[in-house]
């Protein structure tokens, strides 16, 4: 059957959709931290963020149906649904960031927020990590580094390579000032070049690039320059928010960042297709005056029920509190699992995003994307799923749903066991 689908898949969706697994799985069904493929076979979700509070939440499934029964239509009818919803999600907010505009994706919400820092600044230039990912449209596209694309990185962006303590001899006082030099030479380029300091663009967890370790003071520091330079920031909360790293609900306020924009996306409605751009009165004001924005399935009734249910469950399960506890509990077998493996490197991350480096040799010099996608795959064979990132594809990304539990974990770490046996 999955054979047969893959072929007819490849006959209308083309064969450059990319998919899991040198065997791609056919799922019919899921459940809490639990998906079941086309023969009955039961998968441990330790990968999947969109399912924040876990596959077919019941009280999100009621919530989308009973709206879905009742009315489902776009903003441009009152509806107190949607600023029911806007009111919850930006509660969760300092004061300062008080308006919120819905988008459909995180590409989407991308993509209007740098529509609004291009306006408020004047400018084009842009600074984004040198390895990264934020969207599919035609503009992020000119701003990705860390997928193939067929555009070209675009004249405004300059890439700054991200620090990693994991990954130096350096000190961290000598890393932090030659990542520094960087963001100087960067934004000097920028102006030098006509374009104009507009934004810094970054997701908090370094997520695409590897979990980077980042040096105490960089975050502010690169901040403090863009904004010395006239440019605004942008933190995208797609891979970070939503209660993911446990001690914050946003990623950006764990590293200390004041954004004057956030981006939503993927966890936003478990799945249903919601994004937003949250940023303050200010630059809505200069925005909307000349821009008539309006999306027609973004912010809709159903919408709105999925997102407001997900904060609420967030909130009633208490899942970030639970995050900060089985993430160090984690951490901490992890560690001791890396003492028996001298090719394991430093665990990284933060509460239930988490994941190391594999390397080819035990003194931890050369990363082993091959050694990577064994474990990968030996994981999959033990019914568990994650996946990897980092710029050579050596990290484990691991990122469960937040409803896991600590027999979750032991099932995690007994596959991993096994996993890094076999290879």
């Amino acid at each position: 059957m999955t054979a047969s689908l893959l072929q007819r898949r490849f006959a209308t969706l083309g064969p450059y959709s990319p998919l899991f697994y040198d065997e791609p799985l056919e799922f019919v069904s899921a459940a809490g931290v639990c998906l079941t493929d086309s023969r009955g076979e039961q998968y441990l979700d330790a990968y999947n963020n969109v399912p924040q509070v876990g596959h077919c939440h019941p009280r999100i499934v009621a919530a989308i149906a009973e709206q879905a029964g009742r009315l489902n239509t776009h903003t441009r009818y009152l509806n107190n649904r949607v600023v029911d919803y806007a009111e919850q999600l930006l509660s969760t907010f300092p004061s300062r960031l008080d308006k919120v505009l819905f988008t459909n994706s995180g590409s989407e919400a991308n993509d209007l927020a740098f529509r609004m820092v291009r306006q408020a600044t004047g400018a084009s230039g842009v600074l984004v990590s040198d390895f990264s990912y934020h969207g599919h449209t035609s503009y992020l596209a000119g701003l990705t580094t860390g997928l193939r694309t067929g555009e070209r990185l675009a004249p405004e962006v300059r890439p700054i390579r991200i620090p990693d303590l994991d990954r130096t001899t350096l000190s961290e006082s000598e890393l932090l000032s030659q990542s520094l030099e960087e963001v100087d030479a960067a934004i000097d380029s920028l102006n030098a070049g006509g374009f104009g300091v507009a934004g810094f663009l970054f997701d908090s967890l370094f997520s695409t690039e590897g979990l980077n370790s980042l040096p105490n003071g960089y975050i502010s520091a690169v901040i403090d320059r863009v904004h010395a330079a006239g440019g605004l920031i942008v933190a995208d909360e797609v891979q970070s928010g939503f209660g993911r790293t446990g001690t914050h609900f946003w990623g950006h306020q764990r590293v200390g960042a004041q954004a004057d924009f956030v981006t939503l996306g993927k966890p936003m409605a478990n799945g249903h297709p919601v994004g937003g751009v949250v940023t303050s009165s200010h630059m809505l004001d200069q925005f909307g005056p000349v821009n008539n924005y309006f999306n027609t399935f973004a912010g809709t009734p159903v919408s709105a029920a999925a997102g407001s249910t997900v904060l609420s469950i967030l909130q009633d399960e208490q899942l970030p509190e639970k995050a900060v506890l089985l993430g160090a509990e984690i951490k901490e077998a992890l560690e001791l699992l890396g003492e028996e493996y001298s090719f394991i490197g430093p665990i990284k991350g933060a509460g239930l995003f988490f994941g190391f480096e594999i390397f080819a040799d035990d003194s931890r010099q050369t990363p082993s994307p091959e050694r990577t996608k064994r474990i990968v795959e030996a994981m999959k064979s033990n019914k568990v799923l994650i996946s990897r990132i980092g710029r050579d594809d050596s990290v484990l990304k691991i990122r469960p749903p937040l409803v896991f539990k600590s027999k979750h974990a032991d099932q995690l770490l007994e596959s991993l066991r096994l996993s890094l046996k076999e290879v």
